[in-house]
């Protein structure tokens, strides 16, 4: 069978390697105007504290259709009855602003307040999550560099946006505006200027993944874009500001370009221009791996967590809609001898892995040594999933950026709970390991960094 880690997916039958209570310092309040008007919304000074219960709204209808990624929040661990998802958020002291999205959606009167609260409060969320986890404003209950609760607290306001009936004409363009919007917000896609230090690092991670196996899941590579985002790091006598995003892990949306969205605007030199990029996903067991060629194709067997299938099989690899004029596979830029010699605890090894269909031979290939000359791609080093196709996307931006600029993909190692904990939402073991893997991508990164 398959498994499937954050953005990578591990092939167990095959080969047995990858594919693929808040309390708020200041009200949030919603100035209603003329749809011409300025809107303004006072969302700052939330400040984390103990958990908060997830309310419903009077203007949220409960009975309106969910998504299958939404419909989780009450799912409890196996056989157990309490919701892990809606637990998360609560716990890790998110809920609060939840609560307060469904207030204010009731009060909003028009389209053009609407377009500005979802924004407003999808970019709260992403700056109480990354204060959060950064330390400036306390966790709750749960651990500051567990990337969960703003997962679970997203899709808790994704599902309230969906149901939400407003008290003005609304058709499904503008609802699906909303969600798209809210989406970009939370993810930090909006918040993504660089404004200050001498070279610009730009990042993203990726949403937990297999939930249905694993309720409990997070992913490190989620939790590292949290703890990053928007710091300045002294390397090498130099200071580099850090960008980040979180990606979803649903072929949608990478099939409508959220990867190209959220890296094009740095991709140009000038004052947003990344000097490096690294797309970073969950990969397999014990390692780091940086990936030195990403495929074109999606050959994973596994869903997304919608539940929707790639398009593409192992035996007929599928070219990713949307992306582009661009070769089979794409080698990684970046310094990846310099990246590979800052490994800490956890190995750090170069995988020039990938499977290929040869023209002489018409079936997949694995060739350990990289692509051969004329092949179709079926695995970049990061498999057939989505953390390749991240990877592909983004070193497909920078080879066109017409400048020297080093992009490829890291993926960490799998973030496991204890095995004797088999109910709990975290554990020692699981709260180690994730701190540590955050501390070392940040070592890596910083390799990368200096090499430049």
């Amino acid at each position: 069978m398959s498994q499937m880690n954050g953005g990578a997916l591990v092939d167990r039958t095959r080969t047995g390697r990858r594919h693929g209570s808040i309390t708020r310092t200041v009200r949030l309040s919603v100035l209603s105007t003329t749809a011409a008007a300025m809107v303004l919304l006072g969302v700052a000074g939330y400040q984390v504290a103990n958990a908060e219960t997830l309310a419903v709204a009077a203007c949220i209808d409960t009975t309106a259709e969910a998504t299958a990624e939404e419909a989780r929040l009450e799912d409890p661990v196996g056989g157990g009855s309490t919701p892990v998802g809606l637990t998360i958020a609560e716990q890790g002291g998110l809920t609060g602003i939840a609560n307060d999205f469904g207030t204010a959606l009731c009060d909003v009167p028009d389209l053009a307040t609407a377009n500005a609260t979802v924004d407003q409060f999808g970019q709260s969320l992403w700056q109480a999550a990354v204060a959060r986890a950064q330390g400036s404003a306390s966790a709750g209950a749960l651990p500051a560099d567990d990337d969960r609760p703003l997962y679970w607290t997203r899709l808790a306001m994704a599902r309230q946006l969906r149901q939400w009936t407003p008290g003005f004409a609304a058709d499904q363009a503008d609802r699906d505006g909303w969600q798209s919007r809210f989406e970009a917000a939370s993810r930090g896609l909006t918040s993504s200027d660089f404004s200050g230090g001498n070279r610009r690092l730009f990042i993203s991670g990726f949403d937990p993944f297999q939930l249905d196996l694993e309720i409990r899941r997070g992913n490190p590579s989620g939790a590292a874009a949290l703890r990053l985002d928007g710091r300045v790091l002294s390397v090498g006598g130099t200071t580099v500001q850090v960008q980040a995003v979180l990606l979803p892990v649903r072929f949608g949306d990478f099939d409508a370009g959220i990867l190209e969205a959220a890296f094009s605007p740095h991709v140009a030199a000038g004052a947003q221009g990344a000097d490096l990029f690294t797309t970073i996903s969950q990969g397999r067991p014990g390692q780091f791996d940086l990936e030195a060629f990403n495929g074109r194709r999606r050959s994973a067997d596994a869903p997304d967590n919608l539940g929707v299938d790639g398009g593409g099989s192992f035996d007929e690899p599928l070219v990713f809609p949307g992306v582009g004029a661009g070769p089979e596979f794409l080698p990684s830029t970046l310094p990846l001898e310099s990246m590979q010699a800052a490994g800490g605890t956890f190995p750090v090894l170069i995988n020039t892995e990938v499977v290929e269909i040869q023209p002489e031979i018409g079936s997949p290939t694995r060739s350990a040594d990289g692509p051969t000359a004329g092949s179709i791609a079926v695995e970049g080093g990061g498999g057939g999933y989505l953390s390749n196709e991240s990877a592909y996307r983004a070193t497909r931006l920078a080879s066109g950026a017409g400048r020297t600029l080093p992009a490829g993909h890291l993926h960490t190692p799998i973030l496991d709970f204890d095995p004797d904990n088999s109910t709990e939402i975290t554990d020692p073991t699981l709260e180690a390991n994730r701190t540590t893997i955050i501390t070392e991508v940040e070592q890596i990164l910083r390799a990368g960094v200096a090499a430049l």
